[in-house]
């Protein structure tokens, strides 16, 4: 019986957006929900602020290494290696790192629908908009 395993080092993985946003679905090949990880370096405040009210996917963010923090509708809620932040489609978030730059894991769908992967998570395609760490 053939194995249904893939196994990716984070630092190996195809990048968007100037290597900020490591394309961790596609590298591994998952079709059932969105996962990437967030690298960013120290000090970022113009990480984009979102909703997903267009796709309706909701999201979940934990800290892998570094500090880091997310605005979610104007409240501030730190990150660290042990809590899981889940954010609501209609909810406001914006993410920041500290002084050590941050890592972090980013898991997402859309509640009772199959998942549409778009097209900036897909490998060898190009980013949408901005262009890397330097762009935030």
């Amino acid at each position: 019986m053939a194995r249904d395993v893939t196994v990716k080092r984070i630092g190996e993985m195809e990048g968007a957006f100037g290597g900020a946003l490591k394309r961790a679905r596609a590298e591994l090949g998952v079709s059932s929900f969105g996962i990437a990880v967030l690298e960013l370096p120290p000090d970022v405040t113009r990480y984009p602020e979102h909703d997903h009210r267009g796709d309706r996917q909701e999201e979940v963010f934990l800290l892998l290494r570094g500090t880091a923090w997310m605005e979610v509708d104007g409240e501030r809620i730190d990150l660290d290696e042990e809590t899981l932040v889940r954010v609501g489609p209609l909810v406001r978030r914006k993410v920041y790192s500290g002084a050590d730059g941050a890592r972090v894991l980013i898991l997402g769908g859309t509640p009772g629908e199959p998942y549409d992967p778009p097209d900036f998570s897909k490998l060898g395609q190009l980013p949408l908009r901005g262009g890397g760490p330097e762009g935030y």
